[in-house]
């Protein structure tokens, strides 16, 4: 008698489904993948803010040591158009950002305040002296608590405030020599425009 041969017919479906099991991570994980790419040519400055059109949040932030200038809180923010930026020393496009800021600041029309994110003093100050120091006021977000309640992403972020103490525009990521033409001044202009 010779010995039954299993046909590839008779192959069961319990080996499949373990199969398709075993494939199943490497599926979601592929699935994944494409989701994080089609996200990553997404423009990270049309994330939205809530916080447009409403009032900065309340803080008061102590300033950076030995920086010669003062902190800052809400109170500060009104009465005349203030550019908010969010920065820290360890954070490579702040660098890139950095001769946008220097430039910006020319505008006297303005007011520059910057908020230190989760910095060493040291560090921070070495940063603005080898590269100037454009805020009027630096505050000190030693844990990042202000910049949570500002709806900050990451650093760099800008916001331009209104006379009257509200966000009217938040750039996300470093501002470019384009950017600063085509978005940031004409964004500030429409906010000095406001009465």
């Amino acid at each position: 008698m010779s010995p039954a041969v299993d046909s590839p017919d008779s192959e069961s479906p319990a080996p499949r489904r373990r199969a398709w099991l075993a494939l199943l991570p490497l599926v979601l994980f592929v699935g994944l993948v494409v989701l994080f790419v089609v996200g990553l040519r997404g423009d990270p400055q049309r994330l939205p803010s809530a916080l447009i059109g409403r009032d900065a949040p309340v803080f008061s932030l102590a300033p950076l040591p030995e920086s010669g200038r003062p902190g800052f809180s809400t109170a500060d923010l009104k009465g005349q158009v203030t550019v908010v930026n969010v920065f820290a020393s360890w954070c490579v496009p702040c660098h890139e950002e950095h001769p946008m800021l220097v430039e910006l600041a020319r505008d006297t029309r303005i007011r520059m305040a910057g908020i230190n994110q989760k910095d060493q003093p040291d560090n921070a100050r070495r940063f603005l002296g080898r590269n100037g120091n454009p805020y009027q006021l630096i505050g000190v977000d030693p844990n990042g608590r202000a910049s949570i309640d500002w709806g900050v992403y990451g650093v760099p972020e800008t916001f331009i405030v209104g006379r009257d103490g509200r966000i009217a525009y938040k750039h996300v990521g470093p501002i470019t020599q384009q950017s600063l033409a085509t978005v940031i001044r004409p964004e500030i202009e429409k906010a000095l425009a406001r009465r």
